[in-house]
């Protein structure tokens, strides 16, 4: 969509780069008091939030606590969990899913009463959705439509951020692909995920983990890297990409989890069976299907088509299109990437270590996910630490910082698009297999070789978004290789075939977090 608005040129008090609900929900908060400018490297909608299908989570049920919520946490987050930030989350999250609603959200209700599911390592039905599996896209059009109309707020497509700029160790604005300079008080990195950096992943074409190396080419404190969740049911096509997310709900309501000989396996590798922890799940079905070669299907066919078309409408449709009926087939599905637990370390207030820049949604990690994301909490998250980013922007009260770094002289970049396309490809199909679900050493220093052997794209000013994005690509990667051969251990969604065991003391952070400029930072550019 061609949004056009007048605005100031060149500044503005708050800018906010990415435009899912992390970035609109900051944008909206943020409008009571400054003049903000929400970028987005493509167009408004193009965000992970508009995929999510599951829901939010929240204590909203009367036969709920936050102190359950609490709980379920910590348990899938394997002993990494930040607690403060886990409490910050369940105590604050009711408070904002409110107030979508007031802002017109149309959560689905029984009765009076918000309609709350349950999905895997919940101990309870907490989770609220909309449109019954179209909760993302219902509540990006919602912000979207907020955001458009408020006279405070600026909004830019097709911008893509390629640099932060810094005013000694502060960060002053941003430098834009077309080499415009944009000035601010504060900026907010909301840029969403970085499933891109795989070959199977849930997450739409943009997500190439841009916002984790804007962070680290600027100095700040990445970690946690190594702890990718891979979602367990994504639907398996015939043709390269051919994808999409069978949402969790499915098996929240009932669906079944079969191999290739069409046997039930999930009850022998966790209580809770097909509402287990993502990661075992996800390495349940690598392990069937290298067991019995051949898909592992998602059946759901016990339920009623009426049933499925009303409370999954997008995945019912989607699967349709692809030749399915969930009321009569079986879904071939496998594990695609779908979640960066680490990123842009945060305090409790979105704060990261270069002042003035923020962080929120899964580019941030604030802790509140450890080693494994609980379902349905990322939205939550995105809505309490949009907001606390904000309150601390507003708290701080800060002036323009008005000398800018200059930056390095860098010649600019140019690659033939088959080039790029080979390289993209090349990468994401070595980070599945290597640096994916199971890890080893000697995958890992594969991995690591290759990286290291196209350093010099780092070296140039992109001139293309896709040169950009290849870019973001290879940096996002070395970190999570970096972090994966650190981390020897397997704790949450980081499973280490030659380190199977889990280490007895749990400690958060028992990495080094990574910085541009230290000694042990995985890329020497």
């Amino acid at each position: 969509m061609a949004i056009l608005r007048k605005e100031h040129p060149a500044e503005f008090d708050i800018l906010v780069v990415g435009s899912g609900i992390a970035g609109l929900f900051a944008a909206l908060k943020a409008s009571a008091f400054a003049r903000v400018c929400v970028l987005s490297k493509g167009r408004l909608d193009d965000s992970n939030t508009w995929h999510a299908q599951g829901g939010i989570a929240a204590v909203l049920g009367d036969n709920d606590s936050t102190a359950q919520h609490f709980y379920d946490t910590l348990a899938a987050g394997a002993g990494l969990c930040n607690e403060a930030a886990v409490s910050v989350l369940v105590e604050e999250g009711p408070r904002y899913v409110r107030e979508l609603s007031e802002l017109g959200v149309p959560f689905d209700k029984v009765g009076e009463h918000f309609a709350l599911a349950r999905e895997g390592a919940h101990s309870k039905g907490r989770v609220l959705h909309a449109g019954g599996d179209a909760t993302g896209r219902l509540v990006q059009e919602t912000l979207q439509a907020q955001v458009l109309q408020s006279e405070m707020i600026t909004v830019r497509e097709q911008t893509l951020v390629t640099e932060l700029l810094l005013s000694a160790d502060t960060v002053c604005g941003v430098r834009t692909l077309s080499g415009q300079v944009l000035r601010s008080r504060a900026v907010i990195l909301a840029t969403g995920g970085l499933g891109q950096v795989y070959i199977h992943t849930t997450n739409p074409p943009g997500a190439t983990g841009d916002g984790v190396a804007l962070a680290w080419q600027a100095g700040a404190e990445i970690t946690d890297m190594e702890f990718i969740q891979f979602h367990p049911t994504a639907f398996r096509g015939s043709l390269e990409g051919e994808t999409f997310l069978a949402t969790e709900a499915l098996r929240g309501e009932g669906a079944l989890l079969r191999n290739a000989k069409g046997e039930r396996f999930m009850p022998a590798y966790h209580e809770l069976a097909e509402l287990g922890p993502r990661d075992l799940v996800s390495r349940a079905i690598m392990e069937q299907m290298k067991k019995y070669p051949g898909p592992v299907y998602l059946d759901i066919t016990h339920r009623e088509a009426s049933f499925l078309r009303q409370r999954f409408p997008t995945v019912y449709r989607l699967a349709q299109q692809a030749g399915y009926d969930l009321a009569v087939d079986r879904l071939p599905v496998w594990p695609a990437a779908h979640y960066a637990m680490g990123g842009v370390l945060t305090g409790l207030y979105g704060e990261t270590s270069l002042r003035a820049l923020y962080a929120c949604g899964e580019v941030a990690c604030t802790g509140v996910h450890g080693a494994n994301r609980l379902a349905s909490n990322s939205l939550l998250e995105c809505l309490v630490f949009a907001a606390r980013s904000v309150s601390r922007i507003e708290q701080e009260g800060a002036d323009f910082a008005m000398a800018v770094k200059s930056s390095r002289q860098l010649p600019l970049l140019k690659l033939l698009p088959e080039r790029i396309a080979s390289l993209r490809q090349h990468l994401r199909c070595l980070m599945f297999e290597e640096a994916g679900i199971l890890r080893h050493r000697d995958g890992l220093a594969q991995l690591d070789e290759f990286i290291r052997q196209q350093l010099p794209l780092l070296r140039g000013r992109p001139a293309t978004r896709e040169v950009s994005e290849l870019q973001n690509l290879f940096v996002t990667a070395g970190l999570i290789v970096y972090a994966a051969q650190v981390r020897q251990e397997s704790r949450g969604a980081h499973y280490r075939l030659d380190f199977p065991q889990t280490g007895a003391t749990p400690v958060r952070r028992s990495l080094p977090a990574v910085r541009r400029g230290d000694s042990f930072a995985p890329l020497s550019v």
